[in-house]
């Protein structure tokens, strides 16, 4: 079953590009580890799932790419054209000469209605070009304009037109420090609006991705296309194929329909964080060797402290005892010490794969009361190696990870709020302070719901 991307926005372009790249790059990977007949069947699967074929034998991604400046896609569908190995079809984008602003309300309420049939009549080509339709990966940010509002818009036009198939939205969280000034009204304007028309929030916060540039990939200066090559090879990870059950040498068909299976148990649930392990630079590879039993300790402790990488894990932080709240859970302002989870996924890939022992991750401690962890945990795997890593896990998690980012956010928001500060620029285009406060009390309910999960 195949999967159409949306990439919007300038920040959705550019992921969109590198995550088709790596895909790419990954399924024609020599190294795979593994047999050849096994190695074919993996880059079909990749193939049926992200490219279609054109008759000069080059790939062509599965993807509508856009945006209300032409910059950025024409910068991308060069690139992939010049890349000779796969590249964007000739008619999948949409762009215009003016942006949005980093005005949530021009892109949701102007560019929208304005451009809404010319973007539907995009998507639905690409849909019709599927043998089977899987969902829709939807790629933006959430500070700006034309991702974050756009966006928006263009998710719950899926919903309204495709709402038997699955959508899944990639968010890139802004820097705490950002450069828009209206960031957090935005987000909160872009998060209320997908909790009402997407089945799984995909995040990816710009900080801790920062962060593992710096100390796990050893770059010096980092660029935003650093940023985006860490983000598509957890993306990567995720979603290039895997074994459909235990013993099974069949990749899964329904990619999207089983991770919301496994991770979205309730619609007042939907945010998913990823961990990658290992991830390291090229250089330090060379002296380095893995074992399963080693990375899934560290990928397990990674989880319970809430931490993006296994630099820095805080080897504290334990379970509570099973019936006794853990502490913060009580209240916000404590801190978070403990993260608790609703359903997690881990994915592994590479050698001696089946050997791997995954039952410290079922302990019930990890997860609320109210789902076992038979019911909690999964794990999907394949011998064939991802990216250049000869054994690599990747956890899915629907976790209280977000908590306090989230919080900080709606709190910032609604500080700018209270003193009415640039509110006019968005009452102007039609949102009021009331979609304001609907945004805040979804928001806060999502915060509550969360915080509540060790109970």
């Amino acid at each position: 079953m195949s999967i159409v991307t949306v990439q919007l926005g300038q920040c959705g372009n550019q992921i969109g590009f590198e995550v088709f790249d790596a895909l790419f790059s990954d399924s024609h990977c020599p190294q795979g580890l593994c047999s050849k007949r096994e190695n074919e069947a993996y880059q079909a699967s990749c193939k049926e799932r992200f490219f279609s074929e054109e008759e000069n034998g080059v790939p062509i991604a599965r993807a509508v790419l856009v945006d209300m400046e032409p910059k950025v896609i024409n910068q991308t569908l060069s690139k992939a054209a010049h890349s000779g190995r796969w590249k964007y079809g000739q008619h999948s984008c949409f762009c215009q000469k003016q942006g949005s602003g980093n005005n949530w309300a021009y892109g949701y309420s102007v560019h929208g209605p304005r451009h809404e049939e010319s973007i539907m009549n995009l998507i639905q080509k690409e849909v019709e070009k599927c043998d089977s339709l899987n969902g829709f990966f939807i790629i933006m940010s959430m500070a700006g304009g034309t991702g974050s509002g756009l966006g928006a818009f263009v998710t719950r036009n899926l919903q309204d037109q495709y709402s038997n198939s699955l959508k899944m939205n990639q968010i890139i969280w802004p820097y705490g420090t950002g450069e828009v000034i209206v960031q957090n009204y935005n987000s909160i304007l872009t998060l209320s609006h997908l909790y009402q028309s997407s089945d799984a929030l995909l995040i990816h916060e710009n900080d801790a991705v920062h962060k593992i540039c710096a100390k796990l990939m050893n770059i010096k200066q980092i660029s935003f296309r650093d940023i985006n090559q860490v983000l598509a090879h957890q993306l990567g990870s995720v979603f290039q194929p895997t074994y459909s059950g235990e013993g099974s040498f069949h990749y899964r068909r329904n990619p999207l329909g089983d991770l919301m299976e496994n991770l979205v148990p309730h619609p007042e649930f939907k945010m998913l964080g990823v961990r990658n392990i290992p991830q390291m630079s090229e250089n330090s590879l060379a002296y380095s060797t893995f074992t399963w039993a080693g990375l899934l300790k560290h990928l397990r402790q990674m989880l319970i402290s809430n931490a993006k990488m296994e630099e820095g894990i805080d080897w504290q932080v334990r379970p509570p005892l099973s019936g006794l709240p853990t502490l913060g859970k009580m209240s916000l302002n404590k801190e978070f010490h403990f993260n608790t989870s609703i359903a997690n996924l881990v994915i592994l890939r590479g050698k001696d794969v089946h050997s791997a022992e995954l039952g410290a991750f079922k302990d019930p401690a990890l997860y609320t009361s109210w789902l076992e962890p038979v019911h909690a945990f999964s794990v999907w795997k394949t011998q064939r190696a991802f990216s250049k890593y000869e054994k690599s896990a990747a956890l899915v998690s629907n976790s209280q990870f977000l908590v306090k980012p989230l919080d900080m956010i709606v709190g910032k928001a609604w500080n700018m709020f209270a003193s009415k500060a640039y509110i006019h620029q968005y009452t102007k285009f039609g949102i009021e302070e009331e979609d304001f406060l609907d945004s805040f009390t979804l928001l806060e309910q999502v915060i509550a719901s969360y915080c509540n999960l060790g109970f």
